[in-house]
């Protein structure tokens, strides 16, 4: 680890970026905000990658890496500030393979994530006929979690495993906080449902990351050299304490408000929220830029 990296309200990425040859950046929260993208982000990180330095996308999204890479066109987002971008769809991709050629039943937006399932020869059904559950987010913008009771007693009484593409319980939508798939699956786990979940904070998505970076370096950076940068204590924060890299942790996104990222940041309200996590971080920042 970096130890003597500063410990604290930076002004920049610039004030770290001499100490880490790659980042592990997380992308909706801290690159856009579901509706466009952060300039001051994007720029860091071109800055960053101009540098010498190699930036990885690590999402927590449910879909596949190609429709990402879409969204992030149409976002504003600079193929220049990446190299390249993993994500939990991805990984849960895998996980539905498992189950070729036969029934799964989907959570989540009728036709949004139909590329998740597309090669894989499973078959898209009900849950009373269904071996496994997948979750990608709630059905609408304005469910929450509780509305699914009546359906996980179903769900449970069938004994379903639920694989959870998106361990994420919130996400940012412009100036709006909605519930995700990691919060259906929490709530699934918590009345006796077995729940495996694809994304951060879980190893997989963060070995494939180190894979990319490889790939893009030309040799495997140290672990002492690697930031990871999240707007997320539940994902981001624990994710990089267990794959033993660095964090900076982004205030003003899914935890702005109990923190008045843009207002009065507190340290040491920064400090208990991530303490928790057992992260190193290294440094704190309502917004990245350089």
């Amino acid at each position: 680890m970096n130890s003597s990296a500063p410990l604290g309200a930076l002004t920049g990425l610039s004030a770290l970026a001499p100490r880490y040859t790659t980042l592990f950046c997380d992308v909706w929260g801290v690159v856009h905000n579901g509706i466009a993208a952060h300039p001051t982000a994007c720029a860091a990180l071109v800055r960053f990658r101009e540098a010498g330095g190699t930036v990885i996308f690590v999402t927590n999204s449910p879909r596949p890496s190609g429709p990402i890479l879409a969204m992030l066109d149409r976002l504003g987002v600079p193929r220049g500030a990446f190299d390249a971008l993993v994500s939990s769809g991805d990984a849960t991709r895998a996980m539905i393979g498992e189950y070729r050629g036969r029934v799964i039943h989907h959570i989540g937006p009728p036709s949004e994530d139909d590329a998740l399932y597309e090669g894989l020869g499973v078959i898209r059904g009900p849950a009373e006929t269904a071996e496994t559950l997948v979750v990608t987010d709630l059905d609408t913008d304005d469910d929450t979690p509780e509305m699914y009771e009546e359906r996980i007693a179903l769900w449970r009484a069938r004994d379903l495993p639920m694989i959870a593409a998106n361990p994420d319980k919130f996400v940012e939508i412009g100036d709006q906080l909605i519930y995700c798939g990691g919060a259906l699956a929490d709530l699934y786990a918590e009345r006796g449902g077995r729940v495996r979940m694809a994304g951060k904070p879980y190893a997989p998505i963060y070995e494939e990351a180190l894979k990319l970076a490889t790939r893009a370096r030309g040799a495997e950076p140290a672990r002492a050299e690697i930031l990871a940068v999240g707007d997320s204590v539940r994902t981001d924060a624990t994710g990089a304490a267990g794959f033993g890299i660095d964090f900076l942790f982004i205030a003003g996104s899914i935890h702005a408000e109990e923190l008045d990222a843009f207002g009065a940041l507190d340290p040491a309200g920064v400090g208990a929220l991530v303490a928790p996590s057992g992260a190193n971080m290294v440094g704190y920042m309502a917004r990245l830029g350089w």
